[in-house]
């Protein structure tokens, strides 16, 4: 018979009881909004951080807690320490303090946002958890996911002098495993199990730098872009007179251009070859004619263009 199994930090469904659990073995701490575990190093400043603390703890699976309790150190109160006097000195008559402003309570931060469904492109792994907070709800490849019914909290935890609660709803608790049982507020037709890819944002290019020098046969374009992608850019000689490029570069950046040519190409003899800094065309020429500039839009400067020496465009 399959058991959960309740030590914290596993919380997996087992049904031998010798299965090797990884948990952690002592109660959780926070101090001065810090938080962690007593049974280990970490600590952290989120709550979703502390959720992520890597067990620490190699036992069996257990249907009964066995964390220790809190030690009395580690509870935090607001009430000051009498103040302490030495018996040898005398009495030295107080001097009333101003009255402090009334204590003012912290705004719980904002929840991080989060993707509102699955990306239907990512595969999602057997037993995987969603990641909406306390819902705590598996993945089941079996399960239609369109009777999917996600119950969490949209807000963020809030501690406030040793009652803790979320911020989308009222109810306040003392301990802490009481407050990771308190049932969400929000529901949502399916879980949240994978989100969302986050993809680079792309620098679209306007403009690059080119240059050309051409013989009797053929135009030598260089166009300048590093790190080309040689998998996702394409070069096409469209025709007599055009050539495609749609260059991606390894660091997000993108170039989309046609180039209108000033002379006409063979596009069947026309070969190009990306390099590290540049992309570099071979233009055959259909003629003989030589070229004053690269492309038919380029403002022509009066320049002859003599063959093996470079030109810009």
């Amino acid at each position: 018979m399959a058991q959960k199994c309740v030590h914290k930090g596993c919380g997996k469904t087992f049904t031998d009881p010798k299965e090797p659990c990884v948990y952690h073995s002592g109660p959780p701490i926070f101090h001065e909004g810090q938080k962690g575990w007593s049974c280990c190093k970490p600590r952290v400043l989120t709550f979703d951080e502390f959720l992520s603390i890597p067990p620490c703890t190699t036992g069996e699976h257990s249907t009964i807690d066995d964390t220790p309790p809190p030690l009395a150190k580690d509870i935090q109160t607001n009430e000051p320490e009498p103040p302490k006097t030495l018996p040898s000195q005398p009495s030295v008559p107080r001097i009333p303090n101003p009255p402090s402003a009334a204590p003012t309570s912290t705004p719980a931060p904002a929840p991080a946002l989060e993707s509102e469904s699955d990306d239907p492109e990512l595969s999602i792994s057997q037993g995987a958890t969603c990641r909406r907070r306390a819902c705590g709800k598996t993945y089941d490849s079996s399960k239609n996911r369109d009777d999917e019914q996600c119950v969490h909290h949209p807000g963020s935890p809030v501690f406030h002098e040793g009652s803790k609660g979320w911020s989308c709803c009222k109810r306040r608790v003392l301990e802490f495993d009481e407050f990771m049982k308190i049932e969400g507020c929000k529901t949502k037709a399916k879980h949240l199990f994978v989100g969302k890819t986050k993809k680079p944002l792309v620098e679209k290019l306007d403009t690059v730098r080119c240059d050309f020098y051409q013989t009797v046969s053929s135009v030598i374009a260089s166009v300048y872009l590093k790190n080309i992608d040689k998998e996702k850019s394409i070069v096409k000689f469209k025709s007599a007179s055009e050539v495609d490029l749609d260059l991606h570069t390894s660091d997000s950046k993108e170039y989309t251009t046609t180039f209108s040519l000033f002379g006409t190409i063979i596009p069947d003899k026309s070969t190009f070859k990306i390099l590290g800094t540049k992309l570099e065309l071979n233009l055959a020429k259909a003629d003989g004619i030589g070229w004053p500039v690269l492309r038919s839009t380029d403002p022509h400067t009066g320049e002859i263009i003599q063959s093996g020496r470079a030109g810009r465009a």
